[in-house]
């Protein structure tokens, strides 16, 4: 219940902020469309997201929560400080240096990152220009996360849950007053994230020292714990973010075709919305739950956790993969179609989302089974397995692209995300350190049912309210909210028929809890 409790407190303010991106997102698809500039303004974005991803939340978290936590419950609060001083040090001079490389050879990068935009000499101008901006945000957020991951070891998960708030609401600010002011929107909402950077770190700043874990940084020393992180940190820098590399990897590719990057992005930024909420809430409570336990010996409790964290997540997410996979025209078209999105960009983005969709569970699961490797402090395996998971994603998008274009590039994705979390499964099955215990092997088939049941109600509500879908914004939008609202009622309906979850069950938790 604890677990669950944890990870609805991350899971709902990641959805207000997901609700928010929306906004900006329906925002930014008025503003920019899907032309050069919004090509150039993602590719900048993507940049130090996938940095972001590799450095913070991926290889250095998954290294730094179980050491933080070990100090913390066998030495006590001064020595863990002392020792996440000693690695945000360490963490900031290498962002210092990777920022400062990385701002003088940013043309030299963007001919790996972005191959396509060679063609265009405007839109490549603008995507170094874009990204020279955006890139200092790598450094504040990056601080931001190890910030937000002393404080998810202490048990305190709003605040860091809450920092991606701030990303959004900067840029709607900007969105909303000064790109209708500028000659060059995609300059604007670049230095409105840079600006959102600093605005995520000052909040995480002053929620630390609420917390009682006020940093005070000193000059670098390769201590022992030091040289620990970086021996656990090095090998989970591509297993912590493969989400982020695949997905770079498709963007690199997507510059080939025009609009392909914008398209990928906008389908990215729907399916985020469920894989924030359930797949990223669940990790981020589930690996200091297991470090925990795992440091107590309670290896049962891990077991149950374990268990409990991937029967809640499936329960969550293969219905919402459902969904997108059968109403995502209408989700595109109400949600951007306007200003200098089209209907033909529409349709593209639609297609996109629809194959993102097929490989939802399988980016939540990875969420699942990462933190049980993390957690024994074992970075390697999961390496191991994302070094293949990227090998299949360049040689399957790179196939099918040719076939399909920006479409191959997603079911890439999706056959990299499968093989991913396939290979993490069967290890973990192997050392025994997982195996689906009776409730989960109950539930798991009765949640396909429920959810297949909810699909063939939502594709024929579709249907029926199409015409209401091309109404204006404010009666468009809620006859899909209404259409998702039914939906949701639906699948409940259909839970509690099939015994997939109960109320009755929900309230036993609580009781215990």
């Amino acid at each position: 219940m604890s677990l669950l409790r944890s990870a609805a407190t991350v899971g709902g303010t990641t959805f207000l902020s997901r609700i928010l991106g929306f906004v900006r997102d329906m925002m930014v698809a008025s503003a920019i469309g899907t032309g050069p500039i919004a090509d150039a303004f993602f590719v900048a974005f993507r940049f130090p997201n996938m940095f972001r991803s590799i450095f913070a939340e991926g290889a250095f978290n998954s290294a730094f929560v179980p050491l933080f936590a070990k100090r913390l419950e066998g030495e006590g609060e001064d020595a863990a400080r002392r020792f996440a001083q000693e690695a945000t040090s360490a963490l900031l001079f290498a962002l210092l240096v990777l920022t400062i490389l990385a701002m003088v050879f940013m043309p030299a990068l963007m001919h790996v990152f972005a191959p396509g935009f060679g063609d265009d000499p405007q839109k490549r101008e603008w995507a170094i220009q874009f990204s020279r901006v955006t890139f200092p945000y790598l450094m504040f957020i990056s601080l931001t996360a190890v910030q937000a991951a002393i404080l998810n070891s202490l048990g305190k998960f709003f605040a860091g849950a809450a920092a991606p708030v701030m990303l959004n609401v900067t840029m709607i600010v900007a969105l909303f007053f000064v790109v209708p002011l500028a000659a060059n929107p995609g300059l604007v909402l670049s230095y409105g994230v840079a600006a959102a950077g600093i605005v995520q770190f000052i909040w995480l700043t002053i929620s630390c020292q609420r917390a009682g874990m006020t940093l005070r940084l000193s000059w670098p020393r390769f201590t022992p714990d030091v040289k620990r992180l970086l021996t656990l940190g090095v090998p989970g820098i591509v297993a912590g973010g493969i989400g982020q590399v695949n997905l770079t990897i498709g963007t690199m590719i997507a510059t080939l075709q025009a609009g392909a990057v914008s398209w990928l992005y906008y389908a990215d930024r729907i399916y985020q919305l469920p894989l924030g909420v359930v797949g990223i809430a669940i990790g981020v409570v589930l690996l200091p739950d297991l470090s925990r336990r795992l440091r107590a010996k309670d290896d049962d409790g891990a077991h149950r956790s374990l268990n409990r964290a991937l029967e809640f997540s499936l329960l969550l997410t293969v219905p919402a993969a459902v969904a997108l996979a059968v109403i995502p025209y209408d989700i595109i078209k109400v949600l951007f179609e306007r200003g200098h999105f089209s209907a033909s960009d529409t349709t593209a983005t639609a297609l996109a989302l629809a194959v993102y969709a097929v490989g939802l569970p399988a980016f939540v699961m990875n969420k699942v089974f990462s933190p049980a490797f993390f957690a024994r402090e074992n970075t390697k395996t999961p390496l191991k397995f994302a070094g293949i998971s990227v090998i299949v994603n360049v040689i399957s998008s790179f196939t099918l692209f040719q076939y399909f274009g920006f479409a191959g590039i997603a079911a890439g994705t999706t056959i990299a995300a499968w093989t991913n979390v396939g290979l993490l499964a069967a290890r973990l099955w192997r050392q025994g350190h997982f195996a689906p215990d009776a409730q989960l092997i109950k539930r798991l088939p009765l949640i396909l049912i429920a959810s297949a049941g909810m699909g063939t109600v939502l594709w024929a509500g579709s249907e029926y309210l199409a015409p209401a879908f091309e109404l204006h914004f404010v009666a468009s939008v809620s006859v899909l909210a209404g259409l998702i609202a039914g939906g949701i009622i639906v699948y409940a309906g259909f839970c509690q028929i099939t015994g997939a979850f109960r109320l009755a069950d929900l309230r036993r938790a609580v009781r215990r809890g």
